[in-house]
């Protein structure tokens, strides 16, 4: 299915101004609200675009997502890409949350010419581990997931909150709770087929754009030595900060500071 305005049915706003324009992507799950904190901090300086992928809950047309066919990364690039281009913004500075941030170099390679920095925050090009490759997770577990989310998503939702937010901070844990809630459960399955299944380590080293990756200092979803794994295949300048908060959502758990890191990547010219 063609999707002929893309702005209206990904629900995306722009706000704000500024000489950069910053793209927000949230990740599996979620929503554009997952950025409410740094919204306002964000539009005092820079031009912000949100919006909501096909598999949110927040999305009004249950048609947009396909299972089929967003079972790779690609679709979702190419969806990006034209998001942008229906937009008519160029160069811009992509800020991709989890799965968004591997979405975000694939479009990247495609045309290169939409982005001038990659912001990759939690981001992980393969979650299972291998011999040569530390992931996160074994397969095992993986599998566990699938079959807890297709037996009880209701319950799923609150104890995978609880598990990837840091847990000092339960309002941010509700927050993802009830983001998750919102996502129909036969699209939550299938896209979590694709999210921990994926394999995308051969694609960093085609990824030419500059990027500052952000990672908490303790996150069960992707472990430390990821950052610095993709740092090192990455062919664009790049740059890896730590942010001093537990958990997969720093913009939920330490919003100030991730403004700060923002900042300081984009006056590093």
């Amino acid at each position: 299915m063609v999707i002929h305005n893309l702005l209206t049915a990904m629900n995306a706003k722009i706000m704000g101004s500024g000489k950069e324009t910053l793209v927000l992507a949230h990740g599996y799950g979620v929503d554009q609200s997952i950025w409410d904190k740094e919204l306002p901090l964000l539009a005092d300086h820079y031009q912000v675009v949100v919006f909501d992928w096909c598999f949110s809950g927040a999305v009004k047309d249950p048609g947009l997502y396909d299972a089929a066919k967003y079972s790779t990364y690609d679709a979702f690039a190419d969806d990006l890409i034209c998001l942008l281009e229906e937009m008519k913004l160029k160069s811009s500075v992509f800020v991709g949350h989890s799965m968004s941030g591997m979405i975000g170099c694939i479009a990247s390679i495609k045309r290169p010419d939409l982005f001038h920095k990659l912001i990759l925050v939690g981001t992980t090009p393969r979650c299972t581990n291998s011999e040569d490759y530390e992931g996160g997770f074994e397969l095992s577990g993986v599998e566990e997931i699938f079959s807890s989310i297709k037996s009880n998503y209701e319950q799923w939702t609150s104890s995978f909150a609880a598990l990837v937010v840091d847990p000092s901070d339960p309002e941010s844990v509700e927050k993802l709770a009830k983001s998750l809630k919102r996502m129909r459960p036969e699209v939550a399955f299938t896209l979590a087929k694709t999210v921990f299944l994926i394999d995308y380590r051969d694609m960093l080293e085609k990824v030419t754009t500059p990027c500052c990756i952000i990672q908490t200092k303790n996150d069960i979803v992707v472990p430390n030595s990821v950052p610095k794994y993709m740092q090192n295949k990455i062919k664009g300048e790049t740059k890896v900060e730590i942010i001093d908060t537990e958990g997969h959502f720093p913009q939920l758990t330490a919003h100030h500071k991730f403004v700060e890191v923002i900042d300081a990547s984009l006056a590093d010219k």
